[in-house]
This record gives C-alpha cells, structure tokens and sequence, in this order.
C-alpha cells in the first residue's frame, strides 16, 4: 500500500470511531428524551423506588442497593486500572509487541510508532472509563447520603409535595450516577472496538459499526426492555393486565 494511503487509511478508521462513539452517544441522549430506552424507564423504576421508600421506616435495605451498584463501579475502576497498566507495560516493550502482531494471522504489517499511536489512543479510552467510573462511585456516595437525610414516615411537619421533590431528586441523582456507568460500560465496549485496529484500519471500522449496531440494539430494541416497559405500563394501569 502506498505511504499516504496506508496513513489515510488509518486517519479515516480512527475518524468513524470518533464519529460513532460521540455520535451515538449523543443520539442515544436524544432519543432516549422521547421513546423508551432502558436509562428513561430505569429511571421511572427508581423514581418508584425512591417513592416507596419514604413509605418505609426501615431504610437499610435501600441502602444495601445503593452500596452494591457503588461496588459494581469501584469493580469496573480497579479493573480500569490493571488494564491500563497493561498497556503502559506493553508500551514499553513496543518492539516485542509488534514482532508478535507481526507473526499473527490477517494482521497488517505496521511501524513501530503506529503501533504506539494505537496503544496511546487504546489508553485514552481506558483512562476515560476510569475517569467515568470514579465519577460513578462519588454520585453513588451522593446517594447514600440523599437516602440518609429522606425523612422518616412520622414527621408530620414534611409535606406530601415535599416528599415527591424528594423523591424526585433523590431518582434524579441514582440516575445520573448509572448514565456514567453507562458511559464508562460504553467505552469499555469502544474499547474491544479499538483492539481491532492492531489487524487492519478496515477491520477497526467494521467492528466499531458493529459495536454502535450492539448498543443500540440493547439499549432500545432488548428483551429486558420490553419486559421493563410492560411492567411499568401494568403498574401504572393494573387494569391492563386483566384485560390481556
């Protein structure tokens, strides 16, 4: 392949991948606002939950919810972590790494300095996902302490509309803590995307609109998405159900 094709090829893989991540991210944002996707009917459930659990004089078991899906993210950020420091590992032995890229079926045969441009960029996107998922935990500490202070079922002095702000912003908080869990999952996903690039610039490109193709897949047209939504259409009008 020609000098400036060979690097045209790789300028325009990594333009798509750019293109697809912040273009479905930002399509997802969008259209999540009118048709449902699991974060806009997760968020109905936990304005439910929060809703409930002013209901409850015993908050213990909310509490130990909130506390796992903070460990489900501090998880994510300590592997975070192990694989950048993979990279940075592979990094500094770049000649050996490319040697053995080289000896690799379908692999397309790549410098020394492109092979360290992939892994650089390969740890832009894994410091990002920690980034994302430390950010994660800090929300989820912010909810814990929303769930502390939610005021107890005998005060008399709190009001019922007081206690649908509550438990609105309380919803709201939970849910801005999993839309970055979302983000860093979302990476991690771009992630395998960008390990393909070590073949060839085209197989890079395929394997990101698959991944694009994946995520939007699950987060507006899964199973679990209709069942969720089905439910909360029966809770909302039990009589549906009946009629069904």
């Amino acid at each position: 392949m020609p000098f400036d094709d060979y690097y045209l090829a790789h300028l325009l893989a990594v333009c798509w991948f750019v293109i697809c991540w912040v273009g479905y991210s930002r399509y997802a944002l969008f259209k999540g606002r009118a048709t449902p996707c699991l974060a806009s009917v997760l968020h109905l459930y936990r304005e439910d939950w929060m809703r409930r659990m002013l209901l409850r004089d015993n908050r213990i078991a909310d509490a130990s919810v909130i506390g796992n899906l903070e460990r489900n993210a501090s998880f994510f950020a300590s592997s975070t972590l192990i694989i950048l420091a993979g990279i940075l590992t592979v990094l500094g032995a770049s000649d050996r790494a490319v040697s053995l890229l080289a000896d690799l079926p379908f692999v397309q045969a790549a410098s020394r300095e492109m092979s360290e441009v992939k892994l650089l960029s390969l740890g832009v996107v894994f410091v990002y996902a920690f980034f994302t998922f430390s950010w994660c935990m800090r929300q989820y500490n912010f909810a814990a302490v929303l769930v502390g202070s939610a005021p107890m079922l005998g005060e008399r002095h709190v009001t019922e509309q007081e206690r649908k702000a509550f438990a609105e912003r309380a919803a709201r908080v939970i849910s801005m803590a999993a839309n970055q869990f979302n983000y860093g999952l979302r990476a991690y996903y771009f992630g395998m995307a960008a390990l393909s690039w070590f073949i060839n610039p085209w197989f890079f490109i395929a394997v990101t609109t698959g991944v694009v193709l994946v995520l939007y897949r699950r987060e507006f047209h899964s199973d679990v998405l209709e069942v969720m939504v089905y439910t909360q259409t029966v809770m909302a009008d039990p009589a549906k159900e009946k009629r069904e």
